[in-house]
Order: C-alpha cells, then sequence, then structure tokens
C-alpha cells in the first residue's frame, strides 16, 4: 500500500521546512528506519527516517526546496516500476462555472490546515471546536483539539481574526494538510459550519498556508499588541535580534504588524532614532552527562503516593529548586502544548500552573522522547535548560547570556539541576 511522505512538523511554530538533501534517489529501495533526507527548520537540521518500507516514487520536491509543514513530497510505493516523477502532479482545473454559489460561500481568509504533530501521521481526529463560527480568535486561542495516534493536544488559532468557517466536524478524520477552518481579519456576515463532505465542492485550496508572503500585495498579518505585552516572533527572528542587540518592542512601537520573521529585523535596523543598544555578551552553553536518571521513576512514585500526577510540574518543581530562589516562574516545552508554572519555595504540591504568555525566569525543554542528541541554539532572552536522552540516561544543555546568569550561577544551576533529576529524593529530604 503506497505511503505518502510529508514535510513533517519539528516545532509546534513551525510552518515550513527547508529539503537540505535527499538520501534515496527515485525508484531506489526503502526500508522503514532509513535516513530519506534532511530539512532544515529556524532551529535545527534533522535526518527524517522513512516511515514504511518500498520503493521511493513521486518525488515533488528538490533539495534546496522550502515546502509547507504536510504537503506531500514523495510517495513510498509497492515497486520500483511506479510513477517517479520528480515535479509535482498538476490536476487538470476544475469547471467551476456551475458552481459559483457554492465557492463564494467560503468567506475568504486565512486557511487553518490539519497539522502534522508527527512524522508518521496521515491524518488527525478532530475531537472538538473550541470557539463557533463568527467568533472572534486571537493567536494564541485554542482552536480545536485533534487526536493522533499517539496524544491528543490542542492548537492554536495562529492568527488573530475571526473564525470565518469550520469546514471538518467533531468527529471527522482529516488529511494532513487539508483546509479545516478558515480565519477572516473583519467579522464574516455569513459565518459557515461544514462537514467534510459538504465542504469537498466548497472549500478553497487545501495548499498550507506559506510562512511569508509572497505575493506583490502582502497578506494581512495581525495587528500589533501594546507596548509590553506578548511579542509574536519566530524563533529566529529573535535570535537574530538577541545576537544583534536590537529591542523587538521598537517595533511594536512602530506599528509594524506581527507576527515577526527574520525579514522584520532589517526593518529594525533601518528604524530612524534608534537608540544604541550594547551588543549581546557571549552565550554560556553548559553540558552535563548522566549515565543514569532516577526522575522517571521518582514521577511514578510521586503519582502514586502523593497524587502529583503533573510530571512537567515536577520538573519545573526541579528546576526552580536549583536556582536557589524564594520562587520562580518556569515553561515547560514539550512535543505537546508548553505549560507555565509558579514555583514557590516549599513543598512540590505548591506548584500551580499560570498563563502561558507570564514572563518566565526559566525554559526547560523536555527532549527526552525526540531523536535529537544534541543542539546549540544560542541564548534567549533567559535561560534555557534543554534536556535529551542518551544511551539509557540524560544530557542536560543550558544556555544563556552573560547578563542572565554569572559563571558561578550557571555552574550551580546546572549541578544542581543534575542532582537532582538523578537521585530526585535525596534532594527533596
Amino acid at each position: 500500500m503506497p505511503h505518502d511522505v510529508i514535510m513533517p512538523a519539528l516545532g509546534m511554530a513551525q510552518d515550513s521546512g527547508l529539503i537540505v538533501a535527499w538520501h534515496k534517489e527515485p525508484g531506489e529501495a526503502v526500508a522503514t528506519g532509513d535516513v530519506l533526507f534532511e530539512v532544515e527548520t529556524d532551529k535545527a537540521t534533522m535526518e527524517v527516517e522513512a516511515q514504511a518500507d518500498g520503493f521511493l516514487n513521486r518525488v515533488r520536491a528538490q533539495a534546496g526546496e522550502e515546502v509547507p509543514v504536510g504537503k506531500v513530497i514523495a510517495v513510498i510505493g509497492d515497486s520500483a516500476e511506479e510513477v517517479t516523477d520528480t515535479t509535482p502532479d498538476e490536476a487538470a482545473p476544475e469547471d467551476t462555472s456551475e458552481d459559483t454559489s457554492a465557492t463564494a460561500a467560503i468567506p475568504d481568509g486565512t486557511s487553518v490546515i490539519m497539522p502534522a504533530l508527527g512524522m508518521a501521521q496521515d491524518s488527525g481526529l478532530i475531537v472538538a471546536w473550541h470557539k463557533e463560527p463568527g467568533a472572534a480568535v486571537t493567536a494564541t486561542d485554542i482552536l480545536f483539539e485533534v487526536e493522533t495516534d499517539k496524544a491528543t493536544v490542542e492548537v492554536e488559532a495562529g492568527y488573530d481574526g475571526y473564525l470565518a468557517a469550520i469546514l471538518a466536524e467533531a468527529g471527522e478524520e482529516a488529511p494532513v494538510g487539508e483546509t479545516i477552518a478558515v480565519i477572516s481579519a473583519g467579522k464574516p456576515a455569513a459565518p459557515v459550519r461544514i462537514g467534510r463532505a459538504e465542504a469537498a465542492g466548497k472549500a478553497p485550496s487545501a495548499e498550507p498556508r506559506p510562512p511569508a508572503p509572497v505575493a506583490e500585495k502582502p497578506a494581512p498579518r495581525p495587528p500589533s499588541v501594546p507596548t509590553g505585552g506578548r511579542i509574536l516572533a519566530s524563533p529566529k527572528a529573535r535570535r537574530l535580534a538577541l545576537e544583534q542587540g536590537l529591542d523587538l518592542n521598537r517595533l511594536v512601537e512602530a506599528g509594524h504588524p506581527q507576527p515577526y520573521h527574520a525579514a522584520d529585523i532589517e526593518v529594525l535596523r533601518a528604524l530612524p532614532d534608534e537608540t544604541a543598544v550594547a551588543p549581546a555578551q557571549a552565550t554560556r552553553h553548559l553540558t552535563a552527562d548522566l549515565p543514569h536518571e532516577g526522575f522517571t521513576e521518582f514521577a511514578e512514585w510521586a503519582a502514586g503516593e502523593a497524587n502529583l500526577t503533573d510530571a512537567q510540574a515536577l520538573l519545573a518543581g526541579l528546576v526552580a529548586a536549583s536556582l536557589d530562589r524564594d520562587s520562580a516562574t518556569i515553561r515547560v516545552e514539550t512535543e505537546a502544548k508548553p505549560r507555565s508554572y509558579h514555583v514557590p519555595a516549599g513543598p512540590l504540591g505548591g506548584i500551580t500552573r499560570v498563563e502561558p504568555d507570564t514572563p518566565a525566569d526559566l525554559t526547560l525543554r523536555d527532549l527526552r522522547q525526540s531523536r535529537i542528541s544534541t543542539l546549540a541554539l544560542g541564548a534567549e532572552s533567559h535561560p534555557v535548560l534543554t534536556l535529551t536522552a542518551n544511551a539509557g540516561g540524560l544530557t542536560l544543555t543550558l544556555e544563556c547570556t552573560g547578563d542572565a546568569l554569572s559563571a558561578p550561577q550557571a555552574i550551580a544551576l546546572l549541578s544542581g539541576f543534575a542532582g537532582r533529576m538523578e537521585q530526585p529524593l535525596r534532594h527533596l529530604l
């Protein structure tokens, strides 16, 4: 049975990926686990493995091309004799002369697609919609929940505006990359809610939205937020601003629309009367290897004996204790939705959830379930600790700027957290 190869989502904020190289030729045999191609995002370059046995056919994107997440870029077929075209399939244009009223029923706006939440995911089951047609939404609002083979994930709207159309109902399964909703800039006069069967002849193109406007007239972008609020920017834009000593708040003050991308850094540099900013200090990059870890067993014990079932909250507690402060706000990022916690001094039971956009004292990235083994992403606005798996143990990576933590503070933080991950109970007693 043919298996579609899609551009995977390697991060929750990723819209597209750049194909660096193919490791297999069209018509060549592949096995599950073989490295099929390499893809580059704002954060890293990763090797993507084949998810099925067969032969590589219908390669639709070449090295050097940037492809939207969820788009089919090749097919793993049952035989080498299948079509091995290296250009996208171009279906004949449909005759819509007799169906203009149906097409016009879908309001114009930005397409919301079924996201790719895993490399082997072909489709997702819509569990529930959290907004009704016509309702106002912000980029960070939870729009719907989707279920895959591995988990149920809450998906954010991604854009400010109005939910103009729902094109797939709860309980329906939609292929990755298919348009399932439309968000319009203005309030729709006639919001639409229909199922996939009815939407098949009415919905706009299911092509995933591009990461940045490419037409001569740029697509509408969300309005800027007040100074001091959350700034919507890609990881690459934040990194470039930090490296160049630039303040993204100046784009907000100038009324430049969000979200910000790498190209907007040039706009920021060109703003008149720019206040001189001291160059960013050198990045501190520390790693610690643990031959074995005790956190997994500790989390099971805490859930059974103390009814502390939120493993992310436990991680936040161990990190905050390593910071040696009376209280701290810790952001924990996993492959699912990130969470933020307020950690006071005292028992782990006192940890509470806070809003995701609450300013954090430290971010903990839990990549133990990913294939990433080493990383160097660069410093952010606050210290970042990353967990990656190694042979039977863990690797801890701390990245921060010199003004965020002094050298002794960085060493103490990483050493303390390493000890707590290795023997959690010992450090709690």
